[in-house]
């Protein structure tokens, strides 16, 4: 039989974390069909890998593409990484469900984080996903719900705990949410309003969801100072009160007098996973955090709707408080202003602010950096996306080599002329995967190169239940990556964000080339994958 591609001669490195092998792989409608030495076999289209690697394409497990995929489509960052699946609906922000608050209002309460300029129309998963594949779409993406959705969906938007009526409605609305295909409920719980929740509330709605086959919660703990092992102990509780497989996302310390505590971290992971919770993480491979200025604010402030929380700011017997409160910084530990630096503002008046760091802009203001932080904070209406410096290397190289590791970027697909053109992103949008490929893999030899892809893509597929891609397997989706291991590297610096990687030759979803020669196709073979599929 003819198929429709056969991608010949490269080292097929599979997914399982097995060795790799010399084979051919070959592709049609879609899925692969035969993976093997296949000589005399012909194809429509055939790929020269020799000196390359075929891998599954990379499954990105922790992403916040809800949206910019809707502005950008060709996800051209992620894209030239070798990600074809995008995870979204990370740390409690999915635009949806809305609920009877209603898209508009979602949105509102959203927008620091899910920054776009499409109109929010959806009020459910369906009606999103529906929108995303009509406009189509080059990589596939598995959609979350998330709490902090769930809270605004039913009017919990306050600094309290939700009542008894808020919490039927929570759970009725993540239920509806995972009927429709969701992968899991995540929190972000050093944000407003997810943070508002209590550890009973979060028992509740995993209760609510951990019925459906698959199901896990994802958490962006209670981070903050001192607070490293009090976030996993949290996590640990939730899932096993609500018998729930657990996601710990994007794990690190950030608290600078605890770097070297990964081993007790990793300890009260494991004892978890002895005692028969199911618990896993991931992790980004940089020093520096994407966050925004809104996390450095006290909760009490964001309550209710952003226009409530702008004119807290502005009250200037408020905005005395809020500011004596930074400068004393909960739990003792001032940040480092030097090391915050501004990745994206919407206005064109503070587009000079693009790449300075807060220390900075404190001096060219003359005033303290708190008080330099409220302003910007205020004249955006709470948009302020920056780059945060807060890592050791030794704790990034220590927590990626583990066993229980997976690797997500934090990062959005987007394009270099299209909604962050003028931005200055962390450089995970752009540099994730190639960077543990060329620098922790080859260069510094972390872990070896099976074990890595392994992380990228078996793994993470079977955290979601994806039961037909992950791995080159024949009868499973056409989901593949061709890069050289030699040259593959990341490009994109915090100087420079916007460049592609070098060494990802051709990248395929569900069949169809999206990269070709190290070139976007235009193509938009993506879906909006289901738990379950």
């Amino acid at each position: 039989m003819a198929f429709d591609l056969i991608i010949r001669g490269g080292a097929v490195i599979d997914g399982s974390g097995k060795p790799g092998r010399q084979a051919d792989v070959a592709v049609s409608g879609g899925k692969i069909q035969a993976v093997g030495s296949l000589p005399a076999a012909e194809a429509a289209a055939v790929i020269d890998a020799s000196g390359h690697v075929v891998a599954p394409g990379f499954i990105d497990m922790h992403s916040h593409s809800d949206v910019t995929l809707l502005d950008d489509p060709g996800g051209e960052s992620k894209a030239h990484q070798g990600v074809t699946t995008e995870v979204t609906g990370n740390c409690s922000y999915s635009p949806f469900p809305a609920g009877s608050a209603g898209p508009k209002t979602l949105r509102e309460q959203l927008g620091s984080l899910l920054i776009s300029n499409v109109e929010w129309t959806w009020n459910t998963l369906d009606d999103w996903a529906s929108d995303l594949e009509s406009n189509g779409v080059s990589l596939n993406v598995a959609p979350q719900v998330g709490q902090a959705a769930l809270r605004v969906a039913a009017g919990a938007t306050e600094n309290r705990p939700a009542s008894p009526d808020e919490m039927r409605e929570m759970r009725r609305l993540a239920s509806e949410a995972f009927e429709q295909g969701a992968f899991s409920l995540s929190t972000g719980l050093s944000f407003a309003p997810s943070a508002y929740a209590s550890t009973e509330e979060l028992v509740s709605l995993c209760e609510a969801v951990a019925r459906y086959d698959g199901a896990f919660y994802a958490t962006h703990a209670r981070t903050g100072a001192g607070k490293h092992i009090t976030m996993i102990e949290e996590a640990v509780e939730i899932g096993r009160r609500a018998s729930v497989p657990v996601q710990f996302s994007h794990i690190s310390i950030t608290d600078r007098r605890f770097y070297g505590d990964g081993p007790k971290m990793l300890a009260l992971l494991e004892q978890a996973r002895a005692d028969g919770l199911d618990i896993t993480y991931d992790i980004y491979p940089y020093t520096a955090a994407g966050s925004n200025f809104n996390e450095t604010i006290p909760l009490w402030v964001q309550k209710g709707s952003n226009d409530e929380y702008m004119a807290r700011l502005r009250d200037l017997p408020t905005r005395e408080r809020v500011r004596d409160e930074l400068t004393r910084a909960a739990g003792g530990l001032r940040p480092l202003w030097d090391t915050w630096q501004v990745a994206y503002v919407g206005s064109d008046a503070n587009k000079g602010l693009i790449g300075m760091t807060v220390e900075e802009i404190a001096r060219d203001r003359g005033v303290e950096p708190e008080e330099a932080v409220l302003q910007v904070n205020l004249e955006e209406e709470g948009v302020v996306s920056v780059v945060v410096h807060n890592r050791a290397e030794s704790d990034v190289r220590y927590f990626m080599s583990q066993p229980i590791a997976m690797f997500g970027s934090d990062g959005r697909a987007v394009s270099p002329d299209g909604l962050y053109a003028s931005a200055k992103p962390h450089p995970r949008f752009y540099g994730a995967y190639p960077r543990v490929l060329g620098r922790y893999v080859r260069e510094d030899a972390v872990m070896p190169l099976e074990t890595a892809v392994h992380k990228m893509t078996g793994f993470p597929a079977r955290r979601l239940g994806l039961r037909d891609r992950g791995l080159i397997r024949e009868g499973l989706a056409a989901d593949l990556v061709v890069f050289d291991p030699n040259a593959v590297m990341d490009r994109a610096t915090f100087e420079d964000p916007h460049q592609y990687p070098d060494g990802i030759a051709h990248v395929f979803v569900n069949g169809v080339a999206v990269i070709a020669d190290g070139k976007h196709t235009g193509a938009r073979p993506g879906r909006a994958l289901r738990r379950g599929q």
